[in-house]
């Protein structure tokens, strides 16, 4: 009796004791691992089909960014084919017309970092001599190395007998440079050219990808619809994103340029291709333009109030493009959370260098609208997203 009764106390406390509920499950190490290995392909494949991975995705994002005014066309009954020549033909002339002024404004630019460096020296000869600076410390530093190395050769070799070599510089020879630098520059170019072939490609063709994701998708007249939905949802959500990034990049080269001229600013041009470009790359691209204005500002005029007025002036211009206009234009569209554009910056900034950072937020973009429309692949769009 007395075992039974211990027994059911027993019992009794193990049934009011609260339940531990596990928060993570087992972990599946077989499917971690290959998870974990096909990432470490993927990485090393997208790394070794650098060369045709880059152009294919910019002449994807290019042609999205340039099919709003395709199809702007192709409603005023122009033949599409026509229509892409006519937008990709415009865009050649701009950027060959915008070279010739940029490439003065920008080999000025570079003749002027001697003189900006003197200006630094001789402002430092000016300074009071009370106490050394640290540059000075190191330059009688390095007099001393080289006066102690000179010495110690001048007396081996007199000890010695050994007559010193005396080493002389071949000039550079010019032709030779020119055939090393010539294979780059002839990838350079056939990337380009291959670029805007694509490019063209992808515009004259229209929704015809799209019909045949559709068609493929199954016999059933809801699969297809279903496609159809999907892929227009796709296509217009990736198709603004980039035509508002290329919009905003306009306003922020035009406005950056027409306020750089109103306020004396040398290479004003120059600075607002600077800052249009550099306003498609979240949080790094306005600050290195900020950075790089306002020490060019304080270079020109030799005030730091005209550095903060120019500073602030391009930081203004950015703001306004990154808070106002491009929530406003992308109202629609579904967004990114700001640590997974970080983390992305970083990943293809590592990966591809500073095209990467350029083409790195209108990726994280299209990946996020396909894991959207994807039901195995919503948590990483909900991750992805705001």
């Amino acid at each position: 009796m007395e075992n039974q009764r211990h027994t059911g106390g027993n019992s009794t406390e193990s049934e009011n004791a609260p339940e531990q509920v596990a928060l993570i499950d087992a972990v599946n190490i077989r499917s971690l691992s290959l998870v974990i290995l096909t990432s470490m392909a993927s990485l090393v494949f997208i790394d070794w089909a650098q060369p045709v991975l880059l152009p294919l995705i910019v002449a994807v994002l290019i042609s999205y960014a340039l099919d709003p005014l395709v199809s702007g066309l192709d409603r005023l009954h122009f033949p599409r084919p026509l229509s892409a020549a006519v937008v990709l033909v415009a865009l050649v002339c701009i950027v060959a017309a915008a070279s010739v002024p940029l490439k003065n404004e920008t080999m000025e630019m570079l003749d002027k970092v001697p003189q900006a460096v003197k200006q630094f020296q001789q402002r430092d000869a000016k300074a009071p001599k009370d106490e050394e600076s640290i540059v000075d410390k190191a330059q009688f530093a390095a007099k001393q190395i080289e006066k102690s190395a000179a010495s110690d050769k001048n007396g081996d070799t007199s000890r010695s007998g050994i007559t010193p070599v005396r080493i002389i510089e071949k000039p550079v020879d010019v032709q030779e440079y020119i055939l090393q630098g010539s294979p780059a520059a002839l990838v350079l170019i056939s990337q380009c050219f291959s670029v805007l072939l694509l490019v063209y490609f992808l515009l004259a063709v229209g929704s015809l990808y799209k019909r045949k994701v559709v068609k493929l998708s199954g016999p059933s007249f809801g699969s297809m619809r279903n496609a159809a939905r999907i892929m227009n949802d796709f296509h217009h959500q990736v198709r603004r994103f980039l035509f508002v990034m290329m919009l905003g990049a306009l306003f922020v080269g035009v406005l950056t340029w027409l306020a750089f001229m109103a306020l004396g600013v040398e290479q004003a041009g120059l600075w607002g291709v600077v800052a249009g470009v550099a306003s498609g790359i979240p949080y790094l691209g306005p600050f290195l333009v900020l950075i790089a204005t306002s020490m060019a500002a304080f270079l020109q005029f030799g005030e730091m109030d005209m550095a903060f007025i120019v500073g602030g002036t391009s930081l203004a211009i950015t703001s306004v493009q990154g808070y106002l206009l491009t929530p406003w234009l992308t109202s629609h569209v579904s967004s990114l959370n700001a640590v997974a554009i970080f983390i992305g910056l970083l990943f293809w900034g590592w990966l591809w260098g500073p095209i990467g950072l350029i083409v790195a937020t209108p990726m994280l973009m299209i990946v996020k609208s396909l894991c959207d429309h994807v039901v195995n692949l919503r948590p990483v769009g909900e991750l992805l997203g705001k």
